[in-house]
């Protein structure tokens, strides 16, 4: 096999995902990989909302687009960042071991939790899921806007821009950066993004060689658990930001997944749990979205979808 050329974004955690990727082939198949930066058009437009720049693929459009003219061989994303629909000429052949699934605070002042936040404290996330959980959980707090890269955001938090700000656990993992958290939020509290905290490497669906060659690295919880969380998103996406949380694992032999969707002000939360055997990752994707629907998930999307147009 020829040495790949792996394609990621330039942020700090992107470029952590693709290093750690790239040792993971070396050691699998004793081939050392080239690293190759691509600006996507999420990081050129870090100022904007996710609603003014469209939140589907903003993050990935421009690696499918270079391994697609083959001027890459691999691209690693977050799987929480790829939509659904991807292109038909591309495909999945790893998703790593799953990380940490949950979301944590991290706080301006030593020992605050969310508990303890004062009333009308400023609280950013981009994320229009975490922003409704959060009305939910404490309606009192501001809740603003906040984009950019990781360390842009823990910037923001320090400067006292914000007084506490929502990241993805996994993250900060990674980056050596734990000891930042102030509080790890549970499931109960914030349910997850679809495939947070697992990293997905993508092909070209014919370059079979490629495929075969790192098949090793793929881990078979992760993908069955991804498979079923991002069935679910697929049935009930509506072509913008969705408030929907999910988390799938095996537990004692069954795939388990629970679900949440939250109005964006917080006052309606639609939750489910189901679990099959993980063979029917997409059967049980699709059960738990019919139940969201039928409890009226449709409402609260259709309500997303209007404010979003």
């Amino acid at each position: 096999m020829r040495a790949p050329r792996i394609g990621t974004r330039g942020s700090i955690l992107a470029r952590w995902q693709a290093e750690f990727v790239r040792k993971q082939i070396l050691q699998a198949t004793g081939i050392d990989a080239e690293i190759v930066i691509i600006k996507t058009t999420g990081d050129k437009l870090q100022q904007a909302s996710f609603a003014e720049i469209g939140g589907q693929g903003v993050f990935i459009k421009e690696l499918e687009d270079a391994l697609l003219r083959e001027e890459i061989d691999l691209a690693v994303h977050s799987v929480k960042d790829v939509p659904t629909d991807v292109p038909s000429r591309l495909c999945f052949p790893v998703i790593c071991r799953r990380n940490d699934v949950r979301d944590c605070l991290i706080a301006a002042k030593p020992g605050h939790t969310l508990a303890t936040l004062r009333k009308g404290a400023r609280l950013g996330t981009s994320s229009l899921r975490r922003q409704a959980q959060m009305r939910r959980a404490r309606p009192d707090l501001d809740i603003r806007e906040l984009r950019g890269n990781v360390d842009t955001r823990l910037r923001k938090v320090d400067s006292g821009e914000y007084d506490a700000i929502l990241l993805a656990k996994a993250g900060l993992d990674r980056l050596g950066l734990s000891a930042r958290i102030a509080e790890v939020l549970e499931p109960e509290i914030v349910m997850p993004a679809v495939g947070q905290g697992a990293i997905g490497v993508q092909a070209r669906v014919r370059d079979e060689e490629m495929g075969a060659a790192i098949s090793s690295l793929d881990d078979f919880e992760t993908r069955q658990s991804i498979v079923a969380e991002r069935s679910l998103l697929a049935a009930l996406q509506s072509g913008c930001q969705v408030p929907l949380g999910a988390w799938a694992r095996i537990e004692r032999g069954e795939l388990v997944m629970d679900a949440v969707v939250c109005s964006p002000d917080g006052q309606k939360l639609l939750r489910e749990k189901k679990s099959a055997p993980p063979d029917q990752a997409r059967e049980l994707g699709h059960q738990v979205a019919e139940l969201l629907w039928n409890a009226g998930a449709g409402e609260i999307l259709a309500q997303v979808s209007r404010q979003s147009d």
